[in-house]
């Protein structure tokens, strides 16, 4: 369930009825889809081209790992990742909100349970922000349990006239550079099932046994963030959240019924090596449906999404709910014809497409694809990426990203859409529980002098616990001023003290 406070009704949008069978649905998937194979099968991906995939040097060897991994246990199940699609489905007509958000690429020397329950921790209380200005469910999901793999804009890294391979991600090779470290090892995957296997277990037992119970709101501040500014304005609609939460007990919800002691939480990451996917994709004896059970939600990212590629091939034949990763170089009709190669029955919360641009090219792009969607009848669910259009270098060589920028996109990616008449449907972020100096910026601010103070990333800078609650507010606000104006009763709501919004 989501942590979302009761309080009003929705004017009513749209329905996902309305808008799959809408007037406007003038071009059908049967008339735009490309020519693809009459049939789909594990490994017809095989068949097209494969980018970003290494070339491993032993093939018996990656038989093997493979074959044991297919005989592992799925990481999850075909039933969740339903629930995850209906959920999506209805933040795409906006009666939910997506929070999507974890590392860039998750490591194997990190990880430890403190790690994992202090980004929970965040989700959580951005969640409570988020749900408690919107006035509706949060759909929270993790980039974790699986976001090992990381594409690469050069194959190869040049180091004091030393030339090796780049690193893809933990899942392929190491980060170390060293010719032995940067060759891919299949057996790697095997490390990372048993991570990803572990931190869903961790997951799980704190989602449902207690630990996000309502009750505890308060108790979900990082000891780091005590007497910051976000803290005390966390602190205090918490406390307001158990003025309502003692309100709802006292007109007869039991405090250990299941809405108020559970939250749901799923796991998306990158669907990028294909040899993994495959081995740990199941066919469903429900619904006969093949399942990727590797995470909940897979997407397919802005160097692999050619329609006539290996990665959507794959993709076109699992019934996991997608996103699409989409930046400023995408094509209208493009999108149009990857969303029904994806999804050709148009089922609704089946796509997320994810928008990763900048803050100008947003206000200039995004309209003419939400335009092309909207008139090719299709349902999706808009998330905004601001985080991977908005990387640049600091003086002292390090990847940063400033959060003013990150904000920025934000507020346009709001923007279009409330001039577009659709919904923007969540926000897509990398981010940390951890006290990590890797973004510029944010009331308790980061400056470019303190970034090799705590910049623990191996990849791409994450914003930090306080700049993730402090994103949340602004959003909240922006959620709490659409629904003012959606809603034909209006539900009061007081601002924390110095409110950020954009």
């Amino acid at each position: 369930m989501a942590l979302a406070i009761a309080g009003g009704h929705f004017a009513a949008p749209p329905t996902l009825k309305t808008l799959a069978f809408s007037k406007n649905h003038a071009t059908t998937s049967a008339s735009i889809a490309p020519s693809q194979p009459s049939t789909w099968s594990l490994d017809s991906w095989k068949l097209k081209r494969a980018l970003q995939i290494p070339k491993y040097p032993n093939g018996e060897e990656l038989e093997s790992v493979l074959r044991t991994l297919s005989s592992f246990p799925p990481l999850v199940f075909a039933g969740e990742a339903r629930r995850l699609e209906e959920r999506l489905a209805e933040a795409a007509v906006g009666r939910a909100f997506v929070l999507q958000g974890g590392d860039c690429a998750e490591s194997f020397r990190d990880f430890t349970a403190n790690n994992i329950r202090d980004t929970l921790r965040v989700f959580l209380q951005m969640g409570v922000v988020l749900a408690f200005g919107g006035q509706m469910p949060i759909v929270k999901v993790g980039r974790m349990a699986g976001q090992f793999a990381k594409p690469r804009s050069d194959p190869f890294e040049t180091k004091d006239g030393v030339k090796l391979p780049s690193y893809q991600g933990d899942i392929i090779n190491s980060d170390v550079f060293d010719e032995k470290a940067r060759e891919p090892d299949p057996h790697r995957m095997i490390q990372a099932y048993n991570q990803a296997a572990g931190t869903l277990n961790l997951l799980r037992a704190f989602t449902t046994g207690g630990y996000a119970s309502m009750q505890r709101v308060t108790q979900w501040n990082l000891d780091f963030l005590q007497h910051s500014e976000q803290a005390d304005r966390y602190m205090e609609l918490a406390q307001r959240v158990d003025d309502a939460i003692g309100f709802m007990v006292a007109a007869g919800l039991t405090p250990d019924h299941p809405i108020m002691t559970t939250t749901d939480f799923w796991t998306s990451h990158e669907c990028l090596l294909l040899p993994y996917e495959q081995a740990l994709t199941r066919k469903d004896s429900t619904s006969g449906s093949y399942y990727d059970c590797s995470a909940h939600m897979i997407w397919v990212g802005e160097r692999t999404r050619q329609l006539d590629g290996a990665h959507v091939e794959f993709l076109r034949g699992v019934a996991n709910p997608l996103g699409i990763k989409v930046s400023d170089k995408m094509d209208p009709s493009e999108l149009v014809k990857l969303c029904e190669i994806l999804n050709p029955h148009n089922r609704p919360g089946r796509l997320t497409v994810i928008t990763r641009m900048g803050a100008a090219n947003t206000h200039v792009k995004l309209p003419h694809l939400i335009r092309a969607i909207r008139q090719a009848g299709l349902i999706v669910t808009w998330v905004s990426d601001p985080m991977h259009g908005n990387t640049t270098k600091a003086p002292c060589n390090l990847k940063t990203r400033s959060f003013d920028s990150i904000r920025s996109e934000l507020r346009a990616f709001f923007d279009v859409h409330e001039q577009e008449g659709s919904y923007p449907g969540g926000v897509h972020l990398e981010m940390t529980g951890q006290n990590v100096t890797e973004c510029i910026g944010g009331s308790k601010v980061v400056t470019y002098d303190d970034l090799s103070s705590r910049y623990h990333t191996h990849c791409d800078p994450r914003l930090n616990a306080s700049q993730s609650l402090e994103l949340a507010f602004a959003i909240a606000e922006r959620l709490r001023r659409r629904r003012s104006r959606s809603w034909s009763k209006m539900v009061s709501y007081e601002q924390p003290a110095q409110q950020a919004v954009f």
